[in-house]
């Protein structure tokens, strides 16, 4: 078994070795005691945590100069902080913001322009599994490199998230993206109501984190690509998004997805129009991201086991000739041995595939050219591919 462990921590590791930059997601307080990204306080000696999010770093606190002030134990010299005026409330938030910063939220609770009705019963327990996913993404998405600008500082581009219920006319919310506005049915939240949407829509995966990861993409659709020099590219190789999107969702639900859907696309959704195939496919390179840097920083890998895959060749790749083609590539063929072996885990204790999907060598090109677009946007996303 000790053997067994050794080997969980060389093949993923392998393409990203000397690589300091990668985010970390376990940390240690001031007592040596491991904790983790949503820790607000340290089991074992009481300590108060604080996520800083600019700087990747959950860290033990001490009390500042100034009343409501800390400091970072794992980083002093990063300057005095406040707590997120979210920390005592349901969303239980655990981030900081600089000292200065106008305002009394956090980057990621400055986003929120409408919560769930607290006098709702259940309504407190969902928003604050909502907010956990949110904060997931929004340290991902700064990680990246990637712009998050809250709408009331920028209404044509900045980002927002209504979290609401049925209204007073007794309709039901739809969950989505508008304009830089994602929309979440606060039920999505609930597990029973959740599972039997994912069950009656026939989806392999349905979370929270994975409705963010989606609506976020046409977000950073219209950031990244329209009106840019990508936009015949991504045509290209996703579709022409110009076509009736009110059309597309009609004929996907009267007729379904192709019968070679999997040879194409990532999901059978996916299929419905290329704006959907890229947010899919979008919200599939993050999970891979986040998966992949979080089993790095366990020391968890798939590198000698006997796993029969075949990897991916360098052709595959959008731009095979990029350079940084190689890293990319080995990441995805880790991606591949690692999401087989947690998928046997899961089985083993009866539960539902890890990552229920397989990637063809179609949707490879997909992710390599989402990856090439985040490069240039946020200049971070090369990082984890750092050998």
């Amino acid at each position: 078994m000790f053997e067994f462990f050794q080997q969980l921590s060389t093949r993923i590791a392998a393409p990203f070795v000397g690589n300091e930059a990668r985010h970390s997601k376990v940390w240690q307080c001031q007592c040596g005691q491991s904790v983790f990204f949503r820790n607000s306080q340290c089991l074992a000696c009481s300590a108060a945590l604080g996520y800083w999010p600019q700087g990747s770093q959950l860290s033990s606190l001490q009390a500042g100069p100034q009343q409501g002030t800390w400091q970072l134990d794992a980083n002093p010299e990063a300057g005095l902080f406040r707590r997120c005026a979210n920390l005592d409330t349901p969303a239980a938030c655990n981030w900081l913001l600089a000292a200065d910063t106008p305002g009394d939220f956090c980057v990621s609770c400055s986003l929120n322009r409408t919560i769930p009705d607290l006098s709702v019963p259940e309504n407190p327990e969902r928003w604050r599994k909502v907010e956990i996913a949110k904060r997931r993404l929004v340290a991902q998405l700064l990680n990246l490199g990637l712009p998050v600008v809250a709408k009331v500082e920028d209404q044509a581009e900045g980002l927002a998230f209504d979290f609401i219920g049925i209204d007073l006319e007794g309709n039901l919310p739809m969950t989505g993206h508008a304009n830089g506005l994602i929309t979440l049915d606060i039920k999505e939240a609930d597990d029973a109501h959740r599972e039997r949407i994912r069950v009656q829509m026939r989806e392999p995966y349905r979370t929270l984190l994975g409705h963010f990861r989606h609506e976020v993409g046409h977000y950073y659709w219209d950031r990244l690509v329209a009106d840019s020099h990508w936009l015949g590219e991504c045509r290209a190789l996703f579709g022409d998004e110009s076509q009736s999107y009110a059309d597309a969702l009609e004929r996907h639900y009267q007729q379904g997805a192709p019968l070679d859907w999997q040879q194409t696309h990532v999901s059978a959704y996916a299929t419905m129009h290329p704006w959907e195939d890229w947010a899919e496919t979008w919200a599939h390179y993050l999970h891979m991201m986040d998966a992949v840097d979080t089993a790095l920083g366990f020391g968890m890998s798939a590198r000698q086991m006997d796993l029969d895959y075949q990897p991916f060749p360098l052709t595959t790749l959008y731009d095979p000739e990029h350079e940084s083609g190689p890293a990319f590539l080995a990441f995805v063929n880790a991606w591949i041995e690692l999401a087989g072996m947690l998928n046997e885990l899961s089985r083993s204790m009866g539960q539902p595939d890890f990552y229920p999907f397989v990637l063809p060598q179609a949707v490879i090109a997909k992710l390599h050219f989402i990856h090439l677009v985040i490069q240039e946007a946020g200049g971070r996303a090369d990082e984890v591919l750092q050998v």
